[in-house]
């Protein structure tokens, strides 16, 4: 067996390679006078700007403006039809004679609102992490004094588009050795214990196999094996450090930028899922973002108006204390939606067709065939 034993004072005896920490323990840690402030007991900080105050309130709207210039057009028996037409082409296991030769009987229609409030914020947490330490250049609390993590200037991404950074604060490293392998590089194989070697497993080291007299053909009768664990080196690179025996320890920068949702549809008379509405393409009637935006109170459907002001609250309640608000958007759209009464072969059925693009939901179609397809 090729391997040298002189150095085996060197390798850690490890009788398990656990996950390695975040972070080493804190007691490895010198106090760094710079960055007191960002980190308190080695542990994860999360810290917040000062609150900004709000902009003035907008002036009262006139919505008698906002609704004449937004009407969504009305679902003729023809448009009906077609969607129909066009939602059983798309399925697999629907005829189209019943959506040709069906009569339509009524055209129930209504025009929902739907309320959407969006907050954009960025969040920082600081953390101890590490990484091998391959004699890259230390950027240390001696060469200055670390910036506060609102300072540090970053590039935002678009609004309202999530994401999350990393970024190594300024002057915070510093090397240690490696607190897994204590600085050696390796460990011993939990496998073979540093032997290299381990108990064939087809004879269980006995040399031959039982009431066989020829020797064991997997190990040539020796009764051991090059372990497996570690190719028989007996000892295995210290997986935290890369073998390198130090770490460079710095604090880390996250941040978070993330988009929150309130969303609220007017009450309808209809049978409709709610759940298709709330993805229902619509016409925008009314869209206000600033930085902070203030609730709506003058819109003519007051649920609207009590949805923007407990959405507005309830974002502030949620988020003021863990992130900075960086831009609000409030949008109110309007949602057709249309019940379809139809007759076919003396029976009465039901469709809805939901939207600007005219989806439709089918309640029970009259030629349908098992075949696996869903109905939405």
């Amino acid at each position: 067996m090729d391997r040298d034993l002189s150095d085996d004072d060197s390798v850690v005896d490890l009788s398990f390679e656990a996950e390695s920490p975040p972070a080493p323990p804190a007691e490895l840690l010198e106090r760094l006078p710079s960055c007191d402030w960002l980190l308190q007991g080695g542990g994860q900080q999360i810290f917040f700007p000062p609150l900004e105050a709000p902009g003035r309130p907008l002036e009262q709207r006139c919505w008698s403006s906002f609704m004449e210039h937004s009407r969504v057009p009305m679902v003729t028996e023809e448009v009906a039809r077609e969607a129909l037409l066009s939602f059983v082409s798309s399925k697999c296991c629907y005829g189209r004679a019943a959506a040709g030769d069906l009569v339509i009987q009524e055209l129930k229609q209504q025009t929902l609102c739907r309320y959407r409030l969006e907050t954009f914020t960025e969040s920082r947490i600081s953390e101890w992490t590490f990484q091998p330490f391959t004699n890259q250049s230390v950027d240390g609390p001696q060469r200055g004094t670390s910036p506060r993590l609102w300072d540090i200037k970053v590039q935002v991404p678009p609004m309202f588009q999530e994401d999350t950074k990393k970024f190594q604060v300024p002057h915070s490293s510093l090397v240690k050795g490696c607190h897994k392998c204590h600085g050696r590089g390796r460990y011993k194989c939990s496998g073979c214990h540093g032997a290299g070697m381990v108990r064939c497993p087809s004879c269980s080291g006995a040399k031959r196999k039982a009431k066989q007299s020829r020797r064991c053909q997997m190990c040539s009768g020796s009764g051991r094996r090059r372990c497996s664990t570690c190719s028989g080196r007996g000892n295995k690179t210290c997986a935290t450090c890369k073998g390198e025996k130090k770490l460079l320890h710095f604090i880390q920068l996250v941040i978070v930028w993330k988009n929150s949702l309130f969303e609220f549809m007017s009450e309808h008379r209809l049978n409709c899922p709610g759940e298709l509405l709330a993805k229902a393409k619509g016409e925008s009637l009314f869209k206000d973002e600033s930085t902070m935006v203030y609730p709506i109170v003058d819109f003519p459907l007051r649920e609207i108006s009590l949805a923007s002001q407990r959405g507005i609250a309830e974002h502030s309640a949620a988020l003021a204390s863990r992130a900075r608000v960086l831009q609000q958007r409030q949008t109110i759209e309007l949602i057709p939606l249309t019940e379809v009464h139809y007759w076919y072969q003396g029976q009465t059925y039901v469709y809805y067709i939901y939207g600007t693009d005219h989806r439709v939901y089918v309640v029970d179609y009259p030629e349908r065939y098992c075949c696996g397809c869903t109905i939405i």
